[in-house]
């Protein structure tokens, strides 16, 4: 599907600012929107919005059809009072506190829902989302009963789904399940609302749909024989990524492969589902791991990194023929970075999705195709991505310490940056934006963090990390009005977006 030339920013909802310690659906999103709308960019790119789990990762979620409640706006005086505060940005603290966030906002969230009714729009919506919501909101209530346990632990009758067991469960359990459904009614008015505002604005929003699913999750638990795992649940095989240029060891991600063979029998049912669902909620779907389409790298279940995996072959183009006799055309960016074959390259321009380049990946040799000259119009191009560091941060490091980079091949990096952007090193990142910008790609993401010149301290994930990820925020009083200016003339100078007659 062809793109239209455009500019967009790359930032989680998490990262705006509020007063209760994250950023929400709220007030504060639409300020957002008003931003973008000033500096010209049309396409907001948001990392997945599902419910979090393990370590708060958006791509390790309880389920990949909900949202996140922690994402909702509590208005007016059920707001919790985080106490994280920084009094000297407006009051909003500029990290998120995950543990203080936990113990805070679900109480408020209860007690706020507690006021809400269970009315003809809540039935409405559940009978809409009955393909998913009812086994979600059961899942998340018994594993709440038991004390935040993944299923695998809970009583086997549970845990096989044993009908008399979840009929008991219902009964039991019916308080907390009310709650979960509205909790996720309540999340989608909220960002129905949102993408509603956006479009008035001229803002498409992007979505993030990783290839896999969480092993903790209600999507696992509902459908395991979708899935690769023993009889008691436990992983045969999970997913990851060889050594590459995030990892020396790889990427081990513990989620479940999924059993192709038996998603093929019933026509990829599930993926259909998920997708329908993803495409009711965003414009454009960035496809998490394209590469894993084509082949992926199946790793033991009991292993401790990724090295000892091995290819296998996926399920490729006629899973994408599936999805698009049943949905039509996909408007899908295909994340093809890391260890990219010929056979990925010719499923993605096959299915016809763009693929990804990064500008910070450009200057590592003195080829490459990174670089903006080497660029074609069907592509998405950004600075830098979530699992990268910020561009400040990456054009500040030094190469000490970095077992992956030695310092004079940064010395040597940083060379054929300046001279390939004819810059200094005072114009960073403003040079590699403006490259971006530039380039023939009709589209361009760029990270807040870049936008906002932050270094390192901002840094959304550094993959491998098992803690201190995904709790970057911005605060207002970082976003200069001078610079919202010099964007907005620069998607006018290279037409991305904004009429000649609006660029001022």
């Amino acid at each position: 599907m062809a793109f239209p030339r455009a500019a967009g920013v790359l930032l989680h909802p998490t990262s705006l600012p509020s007063a209760d310690g994250i950023g929400d659906l709220g007030p504060e999103a639409q300020r957002f929107v008003d931003w973008m709308e000033a500096a010209g960019l049309s396409l907001w790119q948001m990392l997945p919005l599902g419910p979090t789990g393990y370590g708060d990762s958006p791509y390790q979620c309880f389920s990949a059809f909900a949202g996140n409640p922690l994402l909702i706006h509590i208005p007016g005086q059920h707001a919790p009072r985080h106490t994280a505060i920084d009094a000297s940005h407006g009051g909003y603290s500029t990290r998120i506190d995950f543990a203080a966030l936990h113990a805070a906002k679900p109480k408020a969230m209860q007690a706020w829902l507690d006021t809400l009714p269970y009315n003809e729009a809540v039935q409405q919506f559940v009978e809409r989302e009955a393909h998913w919501l009812p086994d979600y909101a059961l899942f998340m209530a018994i594993k709440e009963s038991e004390g935040g346990a993944p299923w695998t632990q809970w009583p086997r009758a549970l845990a096989d789904r044993e009908p008399q067991a979840l009929q008991a469960a219902r009964t039991q359990l019916a308080p907390a399940i009310r709650r979960r459904v509205l909790e996720q009614f309540v999340f989608d008015t909220q960002y129905r609302a949102l993408r509603a505002y956006a479009a008035a604005h001229g803002v498409r929003l992007m979505g993030d749909v990783p290839i896999y699913v969480a092993h903790d999750s209600a999507d696992v638990w509902t459908n395991r024989r979708l899935f690769q795992l023993q009889a008691d649940g436990a992983l045969t095989v999970q997913a990851g990524v060889p050594p590459d240029y995030f990892s020396a060891t790889g990427q081990l991600w513990g989620n479940p492969l999924y059993d192709w063979p038996a998603m093929a029998r019933d026509g990829y049912a599930w993926w259909k589902a998920r997708l329908r669902r993803a495409l009711d909620q965003f414009d454009v779907l960035r496809l998490d791991h394209f590469r894993g389409f084509a082949g992926y790298w199946e790793v033991p279940g009991n292993a401790e990194t990724a090295v000892s995996g091995r290819w296998v072959e996926g399920p490729g183009e006629p899973f994408f023929a599936a999805m698009h006799a049943a949905l039509g055309p996909l408007p899908i960016v295909a994340e093809d970075l890391g260890l990219i074959t010929p056979d990925v390259t010719a499923l993605r321009e096959r299915c016809g999705f763009p693929g990804m380049a990064i500008l910070q990946f450009a200057f590592a040799s003195e080829h490459s195709d990174f670089q903006p000259h080497r660029f074609h119009r069907d592509l998405v191009v950004y600075t830098g991505t979530h699992d990268n560091d910020t561009t400040m941060g990456w054009w500040q490091s030094t190469g000490e310490g970095d077992s992956t980079r030695l310092a004079d091949e940064v010395a040597a990096e940083k060379a054929r940056a300046l001279r390939y952007l004819a810059c200094t090193s005072e114009d960073m990142p403003w040079a590699l934006i403006r490259a971006a910008l530039a380039s023939v790609a009709d589209t361009v993401l760029i990270p807040m963090q870049d936008l906002l010149a932050l270094g390192s301290d901002a840094r959304m994930n550094l993959p491998g990390r098992t803690s201190g990820n995904w709790t970057f925020r911005f605060h207002w009083e970082q976003v200069d009005a001078s610079r919202t200016q010099w964007l907005r003339d620069l998607v006018h100078t290279y037409e991305r977006g904004v009429s000649a007659s609006s660029a001022r």
